[in-house]
Order: C-alpha cells, then sequence, then structure tokens
C-alpha cells in the first residue's frame, strides 16, 4: 500500500503549500505504525511538488501517483509509481520513479554502481539508476500483475536540484541494465516526453486497482534464472539423508498438487549436517519445475550470506531469499513451497514497533509459515535457540501443525560435514554442555575443588542450574581425532597467533566469543572499531554492527566470510549458520567449570536480549550452552579454545585427554 494514492492534480491544488504535503504524509504515516523523521519529511516537501510540475508538463496532471509504495516482501517503499496505461498500446504502464535531492554527484573510486554525493554523510551511496532497478525486479519477481508481462515496469530517477547535468556527468558512466534513465532538473522537457509516450493522460483507475489487489509470489521469469544460477551449477552432492528429506518434499509436492493433501515436513540436524545444502537442492530443484518457492531465515547475516552464495550471477536470484517476518499478512497458499532455514529463530509473532496497528493480531509467526504454503518444510537444530522468545522446536511446530489438522513428517540429519566430520566431537561437545540425553543412572557431582575464579561477583553464589548432569565417574573425555584437531591454549595471544599461522596458509580463521563485554556503538564519520574484548594486555573489537565497512573491518554480516573479519572477535549473531577452517572460541566468564560441570554466570553476561529481567535463571542457563555449542562446532578443520578461568582451561584439556599443565 502506497501512504498517498494521488494525481497532480490534486498535488498541485490541494496539497499547494508543500508544508501540507509533508503534514499529510507524516499522518498517514503515523497511521501505519512507521516512524518519520524531519528530513524525510523535508524531502517529500521538496520532491514530490517537483515531479508534480513534470507530470502537468506532460499533460499527465489526471493519472494516478502512488507516493512511498511499498514493495512486496520487503519494508521498503519507492518515492512514487506512476500508474496508467501505455497510449501506444492500451496495456498497462508504471514508471517507477526514485527521487533524489541531490544537487551533485559524482562516481566512488571509478565504480560505476556507487556515488560521492557531496554534503551526505555514511560514505559513498548506491548508483540512483542501479537503486530504482532493483525496486523495478521486486516488483515484476513477486506481483503476479506483472508475470509474463516485465516490461510493463519501466523506471526513472529524478534530481530535480540538478540545474547543470555536467554536475552530474559521471553518473552517465553506469549503464542500467533495465534500461532506466536519469533525469535532472535541466532535462524536465526530456523528462515530461519520456512519461507522455509512456502513459495515456486518460486516467484508468482499474489498472491501479489491480496493482494493489495483486497477489504476492515468485514469477515464472525469476523462477526459471534461479533454476539455472542454483540447481544447474550441480554444486550440491547429496548423501544418504540428505537425499532423502529431498525427495521426501518432492514427494509431498506433487501429492499436494495431485490429492490436494497438505503435509509439513520437518528437517533436523546438528551443526554441519548439511540443513542448508538440502534446503539450497531444494531451492534450485522447485524453481527448475517452475514452483512458486522462497527461502526464509529469521537471520540477516544468513540470508545475507544464502544471497551472495546462491545468487551471485543472478541478482534477481537473490530475491528468493526473505526473512521469516516477510509473510504477515500474507496470502494462504499464494506459495507452493516455503523453505524455512534456520528454523530454530521462529518467533512467537512477526510484528514489532514498526508493524501497522490493523496487522497487530498476535497471530503466532509459526502459523503464518505454515499457512502461506501448500508445502511448508522447516529445517532446524533444537540446540541452536540462543535468544528468548525463538520458538522452532521440532515439537513446536508439529504439535501446532497437529492443531491445524495437518500431518507432520520428520527426517533426522546425521551426517557429519562440519568439524572435519567428526561425529565424536559434536557429540562431545553436546555431553559436556549437559546438552545430551543423559545415561539412566546419570548423578551430579557436587565436589567443589576450591578453586578460585577472579571476577566481580561469586560464583558460588550461582544457582545450581544444569541441563543435563555428568557422570563424575565417567567423564566424557574426548579421544584424539584424526578428522578434527581440538586444543585449548593459556592465552588470547597464543589463541590469534596459532589461527594467524593457519591464515597465512590460506585458510580461512575466525575468532568468536561469548556475549561477556560490552559493545561500543560506531558513531558517525568512525573510521576503527573500539577494543572492547580485553583480556590483560590483549584487545581486540567486536565485529562491525554496521551495514557498511568501518577501516578493514567487513559489514556485520560479511564478519563470518568476508575479507578482514579475522580482525574482529565475532558473537553468536555473526556466526550462527556458518563455518570456517578453522575456529577460536573464547569461553567468556559467563560459563566456568565447578562441582564436576559447567555452571553459567548471570552476572557476567552481557548480551541485552539475555538481560531481560522476565527471563529465568534456567532458561538463561540453557540458552547460554546453546550459544557456546553453537560456537564450538564453526570449525572444519580444528578448533582453538580460551577460558580466561583457570580452572576451566584445566578441566577441558583433561577432557580433551591433552592432560593438566
Amino acid at each position: 500500500m502506497p501512504l498517498l494514492r494521488t494525481s497532480a492534480a490534486e498535488l498541485l491544488s490541494r496539497f499547494a503549500n508543500p508544508k501540507d504535503l509533508g503534514a499529510h504524509m507524516a499522518t498517514q504515516a503515523g497511521y501505519e505504525g512507521l516512524g518519520c523523521s524531519p528530513a524525510e519529511r523535508r524531502s517529500w516537501e521538496n520532491s514530490i511538488p517537483e515531479l508534480a510540475k513534470v507530470l502537468k508538463l506532460a499533460g499527465l496532471e489526471d493519472v494516478d501517483v502512488l507516493l512511498e509504495q511499498k514493495l512486496p516482501l520487503n519494508s521498503k517503499r519507492v518515492d512514487a509509481i506512476i500508474a496508467g496505461t501505455s497510449p501506444a498500446t492500451g496495456l498497462p504502464s508504471f514508471i517507477v520513479v526514485e527521487l533524489k535531492q541531490w544537487s551533485s554527484a559524482t562516481v566512488f573510486e571509478d565504480d560505476p554502481k556507487l556515488v560521492d554525493v557531496p554534503g551526505t554523510l555514511g560514505g559513498p551511496r548506491l548508483h540512483a539508476l542501479r537503486q530504482v532497478d532493483t525496486y523495478r525486479e521486486l516488483l515484476t519477481n513477486f506481483l503476479t500483475v506483472f508475470d509474463g508481462h516485465p516490461e510493463t515496469v519501466q523506471g526513472a530517477v529524478f534530481l530535480h536540484n540538478v540545474s547543470h547535468r555536467a554536475a552530474v556527468a559521471e553518473l552517465d558512466d553506469y549503464t542500467s541494465e533495465l534500461r532506466s534513465e536519469l533525469f535532472t532538473g535541466a532535462d524536465v522537457d526530456a523528462f515530461a516526453s519520456f512519461l507522455r509516450t509512456r502513459v495515456s493522460p486518460v486516467r484508468d483507475a482499474t489498472v491501479v486497482d489491480r496493482f494493489m489487489d495483486s497477489a504476492v509470489a515468485p514469477s515464472q521469469q525469476l523462477l526459471t534464472s534461479a533454476a539455472a544460477e542454483i540447481r544447474d551449477r550441480e554444486q550440491f552432492i547429496l548423501l544418504d539423508r540428505q537425499r532423502q528429506a529431498v525427495d521426501m518434499v518432492l514427494h509431498a509436492v506433487d501429492r499436494a498438487d495431485k490429492a490436494d493433501a497438505k503435509r509439513v515436513i520437518v528437517v533436523s540436524g546438528g551443526p554441519g549436517t548439511g540443513k542448508s545444502v538440502v534446503a539450497l537442492s531444494l531451492l534450485g530443484e522447485l524453481a527448475r519445475r517452475g514452483k512458486k518457492v522462497l527461502h526464509a531465515t529469521g537471520s540477516q547475516a544468513f540470508k545475507q550470506t544464502m544471497e551472495k552464495v546462491a545468487g551471485r550471477r543472478h541478482r534477481a536470484t537473490q530475491d528468493l531469499f526473505q526473512y521469516f517476518n516477510s509473510f504477515l499478512g500474507a496470502e494462504k497458499h499464494s506459495l507452493d513451497v516455503l523453505i524455512a532455514d534456520e528454523a530454530h529463530r521462529i518467533r512467537e509473532t512477526s510484528t514489532n514497533r514498526y508493524t501497522k496497528a490493523h496487522l497487530r493480531t498476535g497471530r503466532p509467526q509459526i502459523d503464518e509459515l505454515i499457512d502461506v504454503a501448500r508445502t511448508p518444510v522447516f529445517l532446524l537444530d533444537e540446540n541452536q535457540v540462543v535468544r528468548p522468545g525463538e520458538l522452532g522446536s521440532l515439537h513446536e511446530i508439529t504439535e501446532f501443525a497437529k492443531s491445524k489438522g495437518l500431518e507432520v513428517q520428520h527426517v533426522e540429519l546425521t551426517e557429519q560435514f562440519r568439524c572435519g566430520g567428526s561425529l565424536v566431537y559434536t557429540n562431545w561437545v553436546e555431553e559436556v554442555l549437559g546438552l545430551a540425553e543423559p545415561p539412566q543412572d546419570a548423578t551430579e557431582d557436587t565436589d567443589h575443588d576450591g578453586s578460585v575464579f577472579t571476577a566481580d561477583f561469586d560464583v558460588a553464589a550461582v544457582p545450581n542450574i544444569t541441563v543435563h548432569a555428568l557422570d563424575p565417574e565417567q567423564p566424557p573425555v574426548l579421544k584424539p581425532q584424526h578428522e578434527v584437531a581440538i586444543s585449548v591454549v593459556e592465552s588470547p595471544e597464543e589463541m590469534e597467533r596459532i589461527l594467524s599461522l593457519k591464515a597465512a596458509e590460506g585458510y580461512s580463521a575466525r575468532i568468536a566469543a561469548g556475549f561477556c563485554w560490552r559493545w561500543s556503538k560506531v558513531a558517525k564519520g568512525q573510521t576503527e572499531l573500539s577494543p572492547d574484548v580485553r583480556i590483560g594486555g590483549w584487545e581486540k573489537p567486536w565485529n562491525n554492527p554496521e551495514k557498511r565497512r568501518v577501516g578493514d573491518a567487513p559489514q556485520s554480516f560479511l564478519w563470518a566470510t568476508g575479507d578482514g573479519g579475522f580482525g574482529q572477535v565475532g558473537c553468536i549473531y555473526t556466526a550462527q549458520g556458518f563455518e570456517y577452517d578453522w575456529s577460536g572460541v573464547i569461553i567468556g566468564p559467563d560459563m566456568v567449570w565447578r562441582d564436576g560441570g559447567f555452571r553459567t554466570v548471570r552476572a557476567a553476561n552481557v548480551d541485552p536480549a539475555l538481560r531481560k529481567k522476565s527471563l529465568t535463571d534456567h532458561d538463561f542457563d540453557v540458552l547460554v550452552r546453546h550459544v557456546y555449542k553453537v560456537l564450538l562446532t564453526r570449525g572444519m578443520q580444528g578448533t582453538v579454545i580460551y577460558s580466561p578461568d583457570r580452572r576451566t582451561r584445566e578441566v577441558l584439556r583433561q577432557l580433551l585427554g591433552q592432560g593438566a599443565d
């Protein structure tokens, strides 16, 4: 929906005073539950009247104009869409318009896709033509009204404050892939002619009505491209239960078509069992078959990395990757298949503070995900729930599906492709963290060893909370593994030295830590990250929280995979879902070994998500153990472990069969 459906005639009469237009748009934004900054309001007041003047010059005063039109499956909005019919063919015709207040702009460091705009903060900007092309692709890829007719949507950029074309001459170095065109304040006659040849002056309200009522689903053109990009690359070799999982989903899809029968598929497995390989294989195969399929996740870092992996040669393919909350208010069965990857991150609801009031129904997010597709597929690891309110467990999904009268089929992946393929190591991690099912005669060791943990809180006062007690008579000692190298070091400097050598040999390496050090915000113009993680004389910054590079640090979502990530310490939110050859793990003071097992220390954790008073001590305990389970299972070839607590290091060495110091 747009914030305002209007016409040039109304803009020039009812809103002759731009301040009235800004106030009206701001009020509409408030009704929609959106924020509205003073800068945004000023841009409406300055830019929209300029577009109205060009429409009048073109003789298009009466055609429909949609201002701040929301894009499908996205929170982004288009500045304006001019909607009508083509004067040449009589078919629907839409012009996506990006309005900019730039007075001048130059190419950024010889890259025509990026531009420098004087007077703006935050570094280089995306070329406006590239931006409008992206909006066009989203509309034609996901609104069924355009399926088979992408040519009916065209694009234009209007830099109305540019009085001389020479001020933006370098922007002409960029060629729009979709033949969108750029106009300036010096080109209003050319802009008017562009509009006049594409939109009839006779208003046809039904065109906009069909557009606004259009169902949301991936187009056949997009699915064809995705099949070539993902499936035809043949990079996925599926083994045993991975193949079984894919075949079960394809069978359920065929059954849904032939028998009108809906079935929910759940694929579970620990770290490195290939859940995402299954997801991508399904996405490519279903796209090849022309099925309306989307991939969804709850993690920004995971989504953007999947986009990069699967759509690096075809940008539109990236649109197949969405978030769990993208389906708020979606039409039932508008998709054939939804692949919900990392489903352990499903939240209670999809709403947030920006959600429109009429959509705040309290409907469970899992209900939206099940309803939107005729075959919903959930891929999850129950031991990777790391934040309060994450509900994606096999039990939760199964019970909810059954309450809707739906059958659930479950496949558990057991083959290990991470940690050197060592199931022994991943099982050991779960056992030592108390996350594995205990033997029937398990008892708890309560003999305190008297060691001292240096901190500003009393470890002995921590409630004795465990998930599963360990058997002191049979501690989970890890036998030497040829597939994966595990070691405990005495200092973070030693950890960094070992991993630096591996990186110099060409291996990927990262250091991650528990959330036990405060995280400084990045100020505007700041070029280096603050070294927040301090242990003795060693210090490193947390991973970059910004969506832009800061110094040598890559954007937040590229910490695990991008150049420069080794220079920062990652956290659970940037490490989860990824792997690297060599992993360094700092077990922070929020989990120490005491009384025969790991004990969590709530006072030592500074994660805002885990500091909520409503979170019980038991839930905190479970979530922290899940965090370290994730961090300890990222390494493909080896893991180097460090704890600031001497007793914890000693016990870990014993449990690794390496002996004490």
